[in-house]
């Protein structure tokens, strides 16, 4: 479904620009051009001259501040005459819209839904529905796909199994790929994730990604990749202190800086580790040198070539079965031409009855042709296996140096690799611990060196991290404190709490990859009170606003792309809840998100709006969900007012100043 956004006036000096919009099939595009055509109170226009379609198949559209809407357009759109002199206002302002988004859901057989297909569309998404409707049933099905333990009791009453299919596109999704190669699953077709769960009633649970089998834990890793869900007895990332910290450096555009500090970190481990091979009691020392000397003996003295295997055993097994062979190609060459009744005696018999007949028939000629062509192939034949038989050579000794050749080649395979190839590289790193150990003390004092000065490097580059930290806690907490009081909280205050590890523990166990450093994000929704852990809220509804607050200044950051808010509206109204729905728009321009509300400004707010109803067929209840278009939304939100004419106007009111 296209949407534009922001239908307003732009001002009379306004340069032509292209700004893209959603994606949409081209009829309702128009359409919807033609629904707002319609002029700004203070004279200024902007209007539509052109259309095209970027390499995503997204439209833009071109504005210029005066423009009369003229063919082909108008025809294109099958405006009515009136329309052609009609001025546009704005169309759109620039939006970005960026992959992956959610696009299809398939829920099969769960709950009060039999079957239902759900096309879904990017930016904000609202889902609305009386109460006991059945909009939880998208949460579950959501967190069934994405790896959560599922409950057999939802199955749908009379059905064996349940099955949730969801649909990705993965333009923009660049750490996929490489999970999905480590967890030996096919990789996307078409910039196309597909998810698929299905449980029995019996217990049993299949999960396939790309339709390759995956077992639930890797399937919630990938979830975690793609989707935040924010509710009661969802995993709500942001409260988790590691994730605080990398939203806390994406604000910051700190993420070159930590990975520069997690490859040395990854070094130091690496040194640590070849340390710790070193450093081990003088019984234990001395019995790895034996073990590796006799490695390294066993395997040098054996003068592997790589690829021989495979001639050793072809040379074996004809010399081990020369006698044999000498005796069937004996055999052969009597009955070609050795024995009375050979194939060449009978060919001459048969050659002089043809040459007969071709004298009496010269048109026989050709099948005497034939004789003699089949006669130089016994022929050919015979010379070949002769040859061949001469080959052979019985040599006892020669066998008896192939059966050693291959009894060794077999022995080290069953010891150091399947392959004659990992056996020599087996060889060769067993050689380099083995002059390690040799050199032990060298070795030792060189590691300690090279260890101490990257710590020094480490040091230094986290004492870098945690100062640009501290510098950008109080941007972060200043802009995240002014989208809460835009939604309803007009005296909170947001910090965060950063908590260093002092020089003399930094280097006591293991370095985390991400610094010396963790964070908390503090929260005091009123005057007077001390700021709490984010994770220490106990209302549902307000920890909700907190995060959309927090999820609406770190849009262009947050890497997880889908974002589904429930209860998001808990105990907010009147300015607030506009406030929510404006919220919510904003993210919708960076990241797909879903919310489930209860609130018509909210509900208003969105791109798209999809209903969830009840209704009974053949005796069975059953829910259904559907996107609204214009007339259909103006009625829902009106429902949602109370209902009414007075609820009416403020419904249309409210989708009007949405646009």
């Amino acid at each position: 479904m296209l949407t534009l956004y922001r239908f307003g006036p732009f001002p009379t000096h306004t340069k032509p620009a292209w700004y893209r919009v959603c994606p949409a099939n081209p009829n309702f595009f128009f359409r919807t051009l033609l629904r707002h055509f319609v002029s700004p109170p203070n004279g200024s226009h902007c209007f539509i001259n052109s259309l095209r379609l970027d390499r995503f198949r997204q439209p833009f559209l071109r504005t210029t501040s005066v423009f009369s809407v003229r063919s082909p357009l108008c025809s294109l759109c099958n405006f009515s005459s009136y329309c052609r002199s009609t001025f546009l206002s704005c169309a759109a302002r620039p939006v970005r819209f960026n992959c992956p988004v959610l696009t299809t859901l398939r829920i099969k057989n769960l709950a009060l839904v039999p079957d239902l297909t759900l096309e879904l569309a990017p930016g904000y998404n609202a889902i609305t529905g009386e109460t006991g409707a059945g909009k939880s049933v998208i949460i579950g099905a959501l967190n069934l796909v994405l790896g959560e333990r599922a409950d057999r009791t939802l199955i749908r009453s009379g059905a064996d199994a349940c099955t949730v299919e969801a649909v990705f596109t993965t333009r923009e999704l660049p750490a996929l790929p490489a999970f999905l190669d480590e967890n030996g699953l096919e990789p996307c077709e078409d910039h196309q994730l597909v998810l698929k769960r299905t449980f029995t009633s019996a217990g049993a649970n299949r999960q396939f990604i790309n339709g390759s089998p995956a077992t639930l834990a890797v399937l919630a890793s990938l979830g975690e990749m793609l989707v935040d869900m924010h509710g009661p007895h969802d995993h709500q990332s942001l409260l988790n202190a590691v994730k605080q910290l990398d939203i806390l450096d994406a604000y910051g555009e700190l993420t070159k800086a930590r990975a520069t500090f997690a490859e040395k970190v990854a070094r130091r481990a690496d040194l640590l580790r070849q340390k710790s091979e070193l450093i081990i009691d003088e019984r234990t020392y001395a019995q790895q040198l034996d073990l590796l000397r006799f490695q390294v003996k066993e395997i040098t003295s054996a003068k592997l070539v790589p690829g021989e295997e495979t001639q050793v055993e072809s040379e074996y097994a004809r010399a081990s079965n020369a006698a044999r062979l000498i005796e069937l190609a004996q055999s052969a060459l009597a009955g070609l031409s050795e024995d009375e009744a050979s194939l060449l005696t009978q060919a001459g018999a048969i050659g002089r009855s043809l040459q007969e007949l071709s004298r009496l028939d010269p048109g026989a000629e050709n099948i005497t042709e034939l004789h003699s062509s089949l006669v130089n192939h016994i022929r050919d034949l015979q010379r070949e296996l002769s040859h061949y038989a001469d080959s052979i050579d019985i040599d006892p000794a020669r066998l008896h140096e192939l059966e050693q050749r291959v009894d060794v080649i077999q022995s080290l395979k069953r010891k150091y690799g399947a392959t004659l190839e990992e056996v020599i590289q087996f060889g060769n790193e067993a050689r380099a611990k083995l002059q390690a150990l040799e050199s032990r003390d060298t070795e030792l004092e060189r590691l300690n060196a090279e260890i101490r000065k990257l710590e020094e490097d480490l040091w230094k580059s986290g004492a870098d991290l945690t100062a640009a930290r501290r510098k950008v806690i109080p941007k972060l907490s200043k802009a995240v404190a002014k989208q809460l009081a835009e939604l309803g909280f007009k005296q909170s205050s947001m910090d965060v709490q950063l908590t260093s590890t002092p020089r003399a523990k930094a280097f006591d166990g293991a370095l985390h990859s991400t610094g010396f450093d963790t964070v908390e994000f503090l929260f005091a929704p009123n005057p007077g009170e001390p700021a709490r852990p984010l994770r220490a809220i106990a209302s549902s509804g307000e920890l909700a606003r907190v995060m959309l607050a927090l999820k609406t200044v770190l849009a262009a950051q947050d890497s997880i792309p889908v974002l589904v808010f429930d209860e998001v509206d808990a105990n907010v109204g009147g300015e607030t809840a506009a406030a929510v729905g404006e919220k919510m728009r904003q993210i919708g321009a960076q990241r797909q998100v879903f919310c489930i509300t209860h609130l018509a400004q909210v509900a208003a707010a969105a791109s798209t709006h999809y209903v969830v109803s009840k209704e009974v067929t053949d005796g069975r209840t059953i829910s259904t969900i559907r996107p609204l278009d214009a007339k259909s939304r103006i009625t829902e939100i009106t429902r949602m007012l109370g209902g009414g004419d007075a609820a009416k106007k403020h419904a249309e009111a409210l989708l009007k100043a949405s646009r």
